[in-house]
């Protein structure tokens, strides 16, 4: 009789855990990538106002191109600054043929020295394909902040991880408003 009492006991935390509330689905409302600080300002009256473009993979091919994986890309937005507050006023999200999918910022947001955001593509995304992309628009009262912005791709299937970083290129600058197409050398 005791022999069978650790198999009774067993079968009694499974049928409890099976009988168990499903939790609700999981709030984001936690994540850093939906904590703005916004903010009203003239944005094109800024000093300094840029474009920058940042490349983006939803997904990549692999097995001589005939398969796809999926990648959850995070987009960052840094400020570099010790002491210059700057503002992002749009962060639009693209697929590979160019078509806008989603538009992430209702409006500006306040990015205060040294802080930074970030703009999620989830894994299950599968839109943007492995041409998708940001533009990014941010802008300051400053000629000499360099913020980062970045894409970060990552994905593991099974016991295989992938993940690479690209860099935001400036594609518009507009200087006192005056617009300037950067260079090769950087204007």
């Amino acid at each position: 009789m005791f022999k069978s009492a650790p198999f009774l006991s067993l079968a009694v935390l499974l049928y409890a855990a099976a009988c168990q509330e499903k939790p609700a689905e999981e709030s984001t409302s936690w994540r850093p990538s939906s904590m703005y600080h916004y903010v009203d300002i003239n944005f094109k009256q800024l000093k300094t106002i840029e474009k920058v473009y940042v490349p983006v993979y939803s997904d990549i091919y692999h097995f001589s191109g005939e398969r796809r994986q999926n990648l959850t890309a995070t987009l960052s937005v840094r400020n570099t600054s010790l002491r210059d507050t700057m503002y992002v006023h749009q962060v639009d999200y693209f697929d590979s043929q160019g078509k806008m999918l989603r538009e992430y910022l209702e409006k500006d947001v306040v990015l205060l020295p040294m802080q930074s955001i970030e703009f999620v593509v989830e894994h299950r995304e599968n839109e943007g394909g492995a041409g998708a992309s940001f533009l990014v628009d941010w802008g300051c009262d400053s000629d000499q902040l360099r913020p980062v912005i970045q894409a970060v791709m990552i994905s593991t299937v099974n016991q295989q991880g992938i993940s690479f970083v690209t860099e935001g290129v400036t594609v518009e600058r507009m200087r006192n408003a005056e617009l300037v197409i950067p260079t090769k050398h950087g204007n």
